[in-house]
């Protein structure tokens, strides 16, 4: 809830969405927040981090019927949070490009989508997380 302080603290310094350098040069995001000397503390990476892992749960929407996602028993858990990894780290369009992956996954085909994985320049980037991820993928 917000009180006069706050609404005049807001109007005077305004809302970005995206970093930019404030007149002092300072790296600044959403009302004034200067993140080279004051940075976030954990427990805000926290809440950025699990708004972010609801997105790319939404994401997943885009690509898999919620129904094969969360009910039809279909996918373990393990295989859901591999695919939630990928989302958060590729996002929604990056994603997308793992077409063959997809296709295998929706055919319940786990070995090849974790032979898919580690055939791509995302798995020659982040090596060993796309390691694990596949295991994940293909043990279950």
């Amino acid at each position: 809830m917000d009180s006069p302080m706050v609404d005049l603290i807001k109007r005077h310094e305004g809302y970005r969405q995206y970093p930019y350098q404030c007149t002092a040069g300072a790296n600044t995001i959403a009302y004034g927040r200067n993140l080279d000397d004051v940075g976030i503390s954990e427990q805000e990476a926290d809440i950025l981090l699990n708004n972010d892992i609801v997105r790319a749960e939404k994401d997943l929407q885009a690509v898999f019927d919620p129904v094969f996602l969360y009910e039809s028993g279909d996918l373990s858990y393990d295989r859901y949070s591999v695919l939630v990894n990928m989302m958060f780290n590729l996002g929604l369009t990056r994603f997308k490009g793992f077409r063959k992956m997809i296709k295998a996954i929706k055919d319940l085909d786990f070995d090849a989508a974790a032979r898919e994985m580690l055939d791509s320049r995302w798995a020659k980037q982040v090596k060993q997380r796309a390691s694990e991820l596949a295991l994940m993928m293909k043990r279950g």
